[in-house]
């Protein structure tokens, strides 16, 4: 398995896909029933085999990501050769920038001596994909990219 297996709940938003993923390999829904009884580890190997696919087809369409903690902002923009950095670090432990008003807090004073901004760019590895579910894995969240964009004009 190159990503990790779908959540039960993720499995049960895809089923007709999954359905589909089945039918595409002649596998009917009695067939299913009985490979799931009686061949665990065939019915294991299709479950990660789909889960890969649906990694694959989000992580192809990634360009933004974006992890908070207490006190820095990660935010990521993916192009075809770089990964694009934008790192925000608050001095300032009675913020938490995960909250709307730790947020505030920084829109309020972005100029402030506690708010550092660090840029940085990395070359892609072999393995887009794997790069970007690598961060996903660390926390990072898909995003559209409106706070990259912002950022981006603030350190500029």
């Amino acid at each position: 398995m190159k990503y990790a297996r779908l959540t039960k709940e993720q499995f049960e938003e895809m089923h007709q896909e999954f359905i589909n993923f089945l039918a595409s390999q002649s596998i009917t829904a009695d067939e299913w029933q009985d490979i799931k009884s009686n061949k665990p580890e065939v019915a294991e190997q299709e479950l990660d085999v789909f889960s890969d696919l649906v990694w694959e087809a989000v992580l192809n369409k990634v360009e933004y990501l974006e992890h908070f903690s207490p006190n820095q902002i990660f935010l990521f923009q993916i192009t075809a050769a770089t990964i694009n950095l934008i790192a925000i670090k608050i001095e300032n432990e009675f913020t938490d920038l995960r909250t709307k008003d730790g947020y505030r807090w920084l829109q309020e004073n972005i100029l402030d001596d506690s708010v550092n901004i660090y840029t940085s760019t990395k070359a892609i590895s072999e393995d887009r994909n794997k790069d970007i579910f690598a961060l996903i894995h660390q926390g990072a969240n898909i995003t559209k990219g409106e706070l990259y964009t912002y950022f981006e004009k603030v350190v500029k």
